[in-house]
């Protein structure tokens, strides 16, 4: 028998719970106090540099943790915007950031060009090495958050959000211990500390959107 539309409504919608609207404003402030930690695990384990906030700061330390800084900012805002979509919405600012950030990989190639490959020693290598598994390390908190987040919302391509997540969290966790690291040479951040974010991003798009289907 037909059913009164209003009475069909009611049943549909009886065993609903009410849900707290996902905010902007909390997403981002998750990822930043995370940032903020992971800062702080630096700080704690490994200490900073000691030519921090000085006049003798190297220009290309500055450099690179700022466009590591922007990055994971971009990203991160991305993410959390994905969370909810919406007709409309622009998902492409990241990118401006990740080209510009492009530059450190582009620019240690051409300088390690110029120099050989065969100037770069065993002791350079460890020590490039140790900042590859230690930014890593720092990556996963930022990681767990923008995946909690995620797995909140609904965002329409997991696969995107996947590699935007392994790009936020990487350049958070290069850019904390980059304040550590006190090796300021282009070469090696250009190549130690960007394959961060580089591995980051695989395991993000590899892993994430199996965690946050919907």
């Amino acid at each position: 028998m037909p059913r009164d539309t209003n009475t069909l409504i009611a049943q549909l919608v009886a065993d609903l719970d009410p849900v707290r609207p996902l905010r902007f404003s909390s997403g981002l402030g998750s990822a930043l106090a995370g940032l903020g930690i992971t800062l702080a695990v630096v700080a704690l384990l490994f200490g900073f540099r000691h030519d921090l906030g000085t006049a003798s700061s190297d220009p290309v330390f500055l450099l690179a943790a700022g466009l590591f800084l922007v990055l994971g900012l971009a990203s991160a805002i991305t993410v959390v915007i994905m969370c909810r979509p919406r007709v409309g919405s622009d998902y492409d600012g990241w990118i401006w950031a990740a080209a510009t950030a492009a530059l450190l990989p582009i620019a240690a190639a051409i300088v390690l060009t110029g120099r050989g490959v065969g100037s770069v020693s065993s002791a350079a290598t460890g020590h490039g090495l140790a900042c590859l598994a230690s930014g890593c390390a720092l990556s996963i908190l930022t990681f767990a958050i923008l995946v909690w987040w995620l797995r909140r919302g609904a965002p329409t391509s997991p696969e995107r959000a996947g590699l935007l997540t392994g790009i936020a969290a990487g350049s958070f966790g290069i850019f904390a211990f980059t304040f550590h690291c006190t090796f300021s040479d282009i070469v090696h951040i250009g190549l130690w500390h960007s394959a961060v974010v580089v591995v980051s991003a695989a395991i993000g798009r590899l892993a994430v959107p199996r965690l946050v289907r919907w």
